[in-house]
């Protein structure tokens, strides 16, 4: 029995020995907990508002944690919309600096597409000009030889029907009149105006109408030939008109008459080259009608055809 009770005081003591070792435990774990949390607010506390007491210590502000913890937060959520910002800031550079390199892009493929236009329009020119030139040329040059072909036809007419394109030239030498085909052995020539060649009509008309076609042709030799001759005037129209020569001057027929068609043939023909009557004939005259034959006695008989005699 004194044993238990002996025991039982033993129990008790270290129990209180394990109480007591508890209790420092807790006490050094919790100073140990303190030091780390002023270590841990330390540089919090230099950015905070702080207020200096009388005896120069400087005392937080209430509510000190509260107002810290505040301030990093509201510094984190300043720093994430300052972050977020600038994110955004550098994305609107980026779809700015994106759309202004699409519009240089754009202007540089419309430049160039303007380019190539101008290009196209310049070569399309260029090509209609050649177009234009090569048409033109070419119509000048069917020109050219239609109008070749036409003086070429104009000429072999000529040749092959004399009746039908008076000369506008007659060539002659001292003694003779020529024909087109040998103006080259002209020594002089003669330009026939339309006033000229119509009077040289009206003239044959007047003398030889009603007489044979190569009576008219005749008629035409004469007045070349006094044409061409030294001793008569040298233009048809002084031929004609000069005093005591042809009647039908004197008595008014030769501006009342129209050449027909027979005339007008015989007169190109002559003047053509055709003759029916030689270079040296300068004269003729109607027997039945002249009232002075001197011609008839004074001078060489050279031919008679239909009413006329024809005298050198």
């Amino acid at each position: 029995m004194s044993t238990f009770r002996q025991n039982r005081w033993i129990a008790l003591l270290v129990g209180v020995i394990l109480v007591c070792f508890s209790v420092i435990c807790l006490l050094l774990q919790s100073e140990q907990v303190q030091g780390w949390e002023k270590e841990s607010k330390l540089p919090m506390l230099e950015t905070m508002p702080s207020s200096i007491l009388s005896d120069g210590t400087v005392q937080p502000l209430e509510k000190t944690n509260s107002y810290s913890l505040s301030s990093l937060k509201l510094e984190s959520m300043n720093t994430f919309h300052t972050m977020d910002n600038e994110k955004s800031l550098f994305m609107n550079k980026s779809v700015v600096l994106k759309s202004s390199e699409q519009v240089v892009f754009k202007n540089h493929l419309l430049t160039n597409h303007l380019v190539l236009f101008q290009v196209d329009q310049e070569a399309e020119a260029r090509k209609k000009a050649k177009v234009v030139q090569a048409k033109a040329k070419k119509e000048a040059q069917a020109k050219k030889e239609a109008k070749a072909k036409k003086e070429a036809a104009a000429k072999k007419l000529a040749e092959v029907n004399p009746k039908l394109n008076p000369p506008q030239v007659l060539f002659f030498t001292r003694t003779k009149t020529l024909s087109q085909q040998a103006k080259d052995q002209s020594t002089w020539q003669y330009a026939v105006s339309d006033e000229e060649l119509l009077m040289l009509r009206k003239i044959v008309m007047a003398e030889a109408e009603g007489e044979p076609y190569e009576g008219k042709v005749a008629v035409a030799n004469v007045v070349l030939n006094r044409l061409r001759s030294a001793n008569f005037p040298n233009t048809i129209q002084k031929v004609i008109y000069q005093k005591f020569q042809f009647s039908p001057v004197r008595n008014g027929r030769f501006k009342r008459v129209q050449p027909n068609k027979d005339t007008i043939h015989a007169v190109n023909e002559a003047m053509n080259g055709r003759k029916e009557v030689s270079d040296d004939t300068y004269y003729f005259l109607s027997l039945q009608l002249a009232d002075d034959l001197t011609v008839k006695h004074t001078r060489t008989y050279n031919k008679t055809i239909g009413n006329h005699t024809f005298y050198k």
